[in-house]
């Protein structure tokens, strides 16, 4: 069976002339990066190749990494945009009661009662709380608060989130 890739990164420039980069990560508070798990480039034009790292260290909001034949400014220059993606398999194990939010994507939305409401498309974070975006069965998108007053309960591993109701959304 074929590894599943997670982006969790993303180059946003060159750090440098030796070829450093500096990276926008997607969960900030994550250590995966510095443990040099395999790494997959999916670059902006959608092509994909292995990579690896060689080195990390943080900085402010951001990394600064360098990948093995990365050794100067151009080639660094070339990477802007690309993503960075490890397998699901490295990352670290849950605890009872939590998910990943990649553990979600296309798990079925449904309300207590079992009615269908769509599938989690992906994740949106504002400052005040996380939301998984639904695509609805009927067409549309709908944003749901990954919060208590909305969210019922969440199966991972059966890819089912059940809601507690949809007054108030739209």
């Amino acid at each position: 069976m074929e590894r599943r890739y997670i982006p969790v990164a993303e180059i946003a420039r060159p750090h440098g002339v030796q070829g450093e980069l500096r990276l926008k990560i997607y969960n900030e508070g994550s250590d995966l990066l510095a443990r040099r798990p395999p790494l997959r480039l999916r670059m902006p034009d959608g092509s994909e190749r292995d990579a690896r790292l060689e080195s990390c260290r943080p900085v402010n909001k951001a990394l600064l990494v360098r990948l093995a034949g990365v050794t100067d400014r151009d080639a660094a220059e070339a990477l802007r945009g690309a993503v960075l993606c490890v397998p699901r398999d490295a990352f670290a194990p849950l605890e009872e009661g939590e998910f990943y939010a990649c553990d979600l994507e296309g798990a079925r939305v449904v309300t207590a009662s079992g009615e269908l409401i769509g599938r989690v498309q992906g994740l949106q974070s504002y400052p005040t709380c996380d939301a998984i975006v639904v695509a609805r069965e009927g067409g549309g998108t709908l944003e749901i608060p990954l919060t208590e007053s909305y969210i019922a309960a969440v199966d991972a591993e059966q890819q089912t989130v059940e809601i507690v109701t949809l007054e108030g959304l739209s």
